[in-house]
This record gives C-alpha cells, sequence and structure tokens, in this order.
C-alpha cells in the first residue's frame, strides 16, 4: 500500500462521494482510480459499459480490449 497526496478539494470531494456511496474514503479513491484507468485504456465505451465491465471484472478493460 503506498501514500497517493491529493488537494484538499479533492479529498472533500471524496469525503462527500464515500458517504453517499457508502464507501470508505479509500474504497471510493480506488473506484475512481479504476474507472478513471479504464476510460484512458478503453476511450471508445461510454461510462455506463465501463461501469458494467468494472462489475462483471472483465480482465480484458485492463489490456485495453474492451
Amino acid at each position: 500500500m503506498g501514500i497517493v497526496k491529493i488537494t484538499d478539494q479533492l479529498h472533500e470531494q471524496l469525503r462527500l462521494a464515500s458517504s453517499a456511496m457508502d464507501r470508505s474514503i479509500n474504497a471510493q479513491a480506488e473506484f475512481w482510480i479504476k474507472i478513471g484507468l479504464l476510460a484512458e485504456l478503453n476511450p471508445n465505451l461510454p461510462y455506463n459499459d465501463l461501469i458494467n465491465k468494472l462489475l462483471l471484472d472483465k480482465p480484458d478493460l485492463i489490456r485495453g480490449r474492451g
């Protein structure tokens, strides 16, 4: 596990989102990082498809083969 430094503003957004989604702040940050990574690797996929594939745990997304 590592430490990632973020702005106070982003931390506040994480805190609010984690509360609304019933996740820890770390779990919310990890979720956002995964979505961002998948979006960059699969720019042709809309957000809903990324979420569906993430929830189905498709390993091909990480390899950029959505």
